[in-house]
């Protein structure tokens, strides 16, 4: 057992990000603000808002790819900074056609795809590198209340409520449009709404923050400074 004091935990600090929102938000298009060398584990076709980017792209067909990834990154013999999971919702797609033609039983299916997406969301939380990880956003009904709500888009209702409890940053990506220049802006919810999820358990971060994570990771470090 190793015991650390709080300031050496700080310092060591590997910020682990979960951000979902709409088609078109520019959740992909965040990459550009992550500080250090770059993996994009790619589910998507998608990464046409980050050309020019530098970075390295692993394309993830299937789970074992994600394994594959992560077993390279487990070693601490690799020069990234961040490894980025674009998009969670996809992987948990893949995951589900995997088993799907494994067995008839829909049940037994997606009870897999939630307990396989679980542990690799775990295994990649835990790294000692950075990790963003994009999902996308669906609106559903809130049974309780009537009213639409805006949730992380997965396969089953009960991964979609699970996966932000894995997480000690869920952001929320929305997009604004300017009144007097009618020009797009782009901010992270970081704290929840009664029609939106959302979570900053540093504490250091205000309700709403530029769509600029490198700047986030740079406030939780420096005490909301």
């Amino acid at each position: 057992m190793q015991i650390k004091t709080m300031d050496d935990v700080q310092k060591s600090f590997a910020a682990k990000f979960l951000v979902y929102g709409g088609a078109g938000a520019g959740k992909t298009s965040l990459i550009r603000t992550l500080d250090g060398k770059v993996l994009i584990c790619s589910a998507e076709a998608g990464l046409l808002s980050i050309a020019g980017f530098k970075c390295d792209v692993a394309e993830i067909t299937s789970v074992e790819d994600m394994r594959d990834v992560h077993r390279l990154l487990s070693s601490n013999k690799h020069p990234y900074d961040w490894v980025v999971l674009d998009s969670l919702s996809e992987i948990a797609e893949q995951i589900l056609a995997g088993e799907k033609a494994r067995t008839k039983d829909p049940r037994q299916a997606y009870g897999a795809v939630i307990d396989q997406t679980v542990a690799l969301c775990r295994a990649f939380r835990d790294l000692k590198c950075g990790v963003y990880f994009t999902a996308k956003e669906e609106r559903v009904k809130d049974e309780g209340t009537g009213r639409m709500i805006h949730q992380i888009s997965m396969p089953g209702a009960r991964l979609s409520g699970q996966l932000p409890y894995l997480f000690d940053e869920v952001f929320r990506l929305v997009t604004v449009k300017e009144k007097d220049t009618g020009e797009l802006q782009r901010w992270l919810q970081t704290q929840p709404e009664p029609t939106a999820d959302a979570k900053d358990r540093s504490g250091k971060l205000d309700a709403y923050e530029a769509a600029d994570l490198g700047a986030i990771v740079r406030k939780i470090n420096n005490n909301g400074e």
